[in-house]
C-alpha cells in the first residue's frame, strides 16, 4: 500500500503533467493534494507558486514562496530548492516593476547557490534598477534652476562653482545641448581646453544647428593654437550663418594667424595628437617617403578619401608642403 509520501509525489507528477499543458486549475488542484498529503516537502508549494506566477498572480506567488521557504528551512530542504524559491520570488518583483525587491531577493538567492542564470538575472535588474533612478533624478524644472544659478557664477568669475551647478544641471537634462556649451565657456575661463572641447562636441551632437557651440569650440581651438581646426569649427557656424560676424572674424583670426611664423605653425601642428598619430602610422610614413622620391604618387594616393584627408591636414598644419 502507498505511502502518503508515495501518493504525494504521484499528485506532484499530475499537477506538473498538467501545468505544461497550462491547465492551472487542475495543476493547482493536485498540488493542493500533494501538500495535504506531505506539508514538509518544500517543492509542492515551490511548483504551485510557479502556477500563480504564469497567472501573473504574483503576490500569490510571493506569499506561497514565502510559505515553502519556511516550509523549507523547518524541514533541511536542499538549499537548491530554497534558492529556486528566492528566485522565483524575485522574478515576481521584477515583473511588478519593484526592481529594489527583486534585486534584494536575487542576491539571497545567490546566498543559497550561485547559478550563471541568477548572476545574469541581478545584472538586469541592478541595470533596470539604476535606469530607473536616473529617470527619476531627471527634471526639466530643476536643471533650469541649477543653470541659472550657473550662470550667476560664471559672472561672478567664480568658475569652479559655475561649473558645479551647470553639471548638475546636466545631470537633471542631459539633452539641453545649451548647458554644455555653458560648461564649455567656463572650463575655457580654468584652461581646461580639453574638457571645454568636449563639452562643445556634445553640444553640437545634440544641436547641430547650434552656432555658439561651433563658434565657442573654434576658440577653444585658437588658444590651443590648433588654427586649421579651429577654422573648420567657425566655418561650420558660417555654413548656419553666412553673416554671423563672430564666425566670420574667427576665421579671419585663424588665416592671419596661419600665416604669421610658418615654424611656430609647424612646432604648434606637431603638439596636435592627431597630427602625431598620422605621423605615428607606418603605412602614411611610408606614403609620405614615396612621395618625395616619386611626384606622381600623390594623385594616386589622394584618390583614397582617407588618406586625402590625412594629407590634407598635414599640409594644413605646415608640416608638409606640395610644390
Amino acid at each position: 500500500m502507498a505511502t502518503n509520501k508515495e501518493k504525494a509525489l504521484k499528485e506532484k507528477e499530475l499537477g506538473n503533467a498538467a501545468y505544461k499543458k497550462k491547465d492551472f486549475k487542475t495543476a493547482t488542484e493536485h498540488y493542493d493534494k500533494a501538500i495535504t498529503l506531505d506539508p514538509t516537502e518544500i517543492s509542492f508549494l515551490s511548483n504551485k507558486a510557479a502556477v500563480f506566477f504564469e497567472k501573473k498572480d504574483y503576490e500569490k506567488c510571493i506569499e506561497t514562496c514565502q510559505t515553502a521557504i519556511d516550509v523549507g528551512r523547518e524541514n533541511r530542504a536542499d538549499f537548491k530548492l530554497i534558492s529556486k524559491a528566492l528566485a522565483r520570488i524575485a522574478n515576481s518583483y521584477k515583473s511588478m516593476k519593484d526592481y529594489s525587491n527583486a534585486k534584494i531577493f536575487y542576491e539571497k538567492a545567490l546566498s543559497e547557490h550561485r547559478t550563471p542564470e541568477i548572476k545574469e538575472a541581478l545584472s538586469k535588474v541592478e541595470k533596470l534598477l539604476k535606469d530607473e533612478q536616473h529617470k527619476a533624478y531627471l527634471d526639466p524644472k530643476k536643471s533650469e534652476e541649477e543653470k541659472a544659478k550657473g550662470n550667476e557664477f560664471f559672472k561672478k568669475g567664480d568658475y569652479p562653482g559655475a561649473i558645479k551647478h551647470y553639471s548638475e544641471a546636466i545631470a537633471r537634462n542631459p539633452g539641453d545641448a545649451k548647458i554644455y556649451s555653458n560648461r564649455a565657456a567656463s572650463y575655457t575661463k580654468l584652461t581646461e581646453f580639453n574638457l571645454g572641447l568636449k563639452d562643445c562636441d556634445e553640444c553640437i551632437r545634440l544641436d547641430p544647428a547650434f552656432i555658439k557651440g561651433y563658434i565657442r569650440k573654434g576658440k577653444i581651438l585658437q588658444a590651443m593654437r590648433q588654427f586649421s581646426k579651429a577654422q573648420d569649427a567657425y566655418q561650420h557656424a558660417v555654413d548656419i550663418d553666412a553673416n554671423n560676424n563672430e564666425a566670420l572674424q574667427g576665421i579671419r583670426e585663424c588665416i592671419t594667424a596661419d600665416n604669421s611664423d610658418p615654424e611656430e605653425v609647424r612646432k604648434n601642428a606637431m603638439a596636435d595628437p592627431e597630427i602625431q598619430q598620422i605621423l605615428k602610422d607606418p603605412a602614411m610614413r611610408m606614403i609620405l617617403e614615396q612621395m618625395q622620391t616619386d611626384p606622381k604618387a600623390l594623385s594616386e594616393h589622394l584618390q583614397n578619401p582617407n588618406i586625402a584627408s590625412k594629407i590634407k591636414k598635414l599640409m594644413q598644419s605646415g608640416i608638409i608642403s606640395i610644390r
